[in-house]
């Protein structure tokens, strides 16, 4: 039986922290239901297509404002929810993103020339690493290995592997025999691009760094989750991360191979013997 507590899907009187919470859950489940239960230290924590913890608070206003229902220990949007998100794009919006996340200047390719870009590090997978300093005061992770590792986690959401990926991926997606329930002929030719892309991402990185970038960046699991679930020493995936997407970036942007130097003789116009 469904459980849900409907009232008028107005959040005006909403704490902003609160609204804060409530947009990245109803965002997360707009990709897909998650299961719910309680953390050990008392919030919810939802696992799914990535795994989040929100304040119980937040659970209830959702379900106050008819925006999630919940079933058999699973979460999931509501009809609603779509229109919600909707009404948070409109100006008044962005004015709350400009105060509360935390926006820079970046630049990214798009159709072929750099183009200045807003980026909001709160929303970002990568984001908690992409503020980490190294002894030197300079990004852990430099600009090109984070744009790599959010135009892998771009084409994995287009690619609709959200439900097919685990942390041990294989590339693999053409196997499925054609016709089968969610084949090839059931998906857009964007999406099977999208996953041609990834697949030939994950096999430029190689079976030893893909995993971590695809926990990271597609899954949107923490550094210590990583660690833990691959039985890594602590403080290591973060540099196991950083050679995957360092390597995911020179397979996007290649190098531009150096000149050969032609060879050279030395000898005068008469130096070979007249015969």
């Amino acid at each position: 039986m469904t459980e849900t507590i409907r009232k008028p899907v107005t959040d005006k009187g909403t704490d902003p922290s609160l609204r804060r919470h409530l947009l990245r859950l109803i965002r997360q489940l707009a990709r897909g239901d998650c299961a719910i239960e309680t953390g050990q230290t008392g919030e919810a924590r939802l696992t799914g297509g990535e795994e989040r913890t929100y304040p119980q608070a937040v659970i209830a206003e959702a379900r106050s404002l008819g925006l999630a229902e919940l079933r058999d220990g699973r979460i999931a949007a509501s009809a609603q929810a779509s229109s919600f998100l909707r009404r948070a794009l409109v100006a008044g919006e962005e004015a709350f993103v400009e105060q509360h996340g935390e926006i820079v200047i970046a630049s990214a390719e798009i159709e072929g020339a750099r183009q200045p870009v807003r980026r909001n590090l709160a929303e970002s997978p990568l984001g908690t690493i992409a503020r980490m300093k190294d002894r030197d005061g300079k990004p852990f992770l430099p600009g090109e290995a984070l744009e790599a590792g959010e135009r892998l986690a771009a084409d994995f959401t287009r690619g609709q592997l959200q439900t097919r990926v685990t942390a041990s991926w294989e590339p693999r997606l053409a196997t499925r025999a054609k016709g089968a329930p969610g084949g090839q002929s059931d998906i857009a030719d964007s999406a099977m691009s999208a996953r041609d892309r990834f697949s030939t991402a994950m096999e430029a990185m190689g079976p030893e760094l893909s995993g971590v970038a695809v926990d990271v960046c597609c899954f949107a699991k923490g550094l210590e989750t990583v660690e833990r679930e691959r039985q890594w020493p602590a403080r290591s995936a973060k540099l196991m991360l950083r050679t995957a997407l360092l390597a995911l970036a020179r397979h996007y942007a290649p190098p531009v191979p150096a000149k050969r130097r032609q060879s050279h003789h030395w000898g005068a116009e008469d130096y070979r013997p007249v015969l």
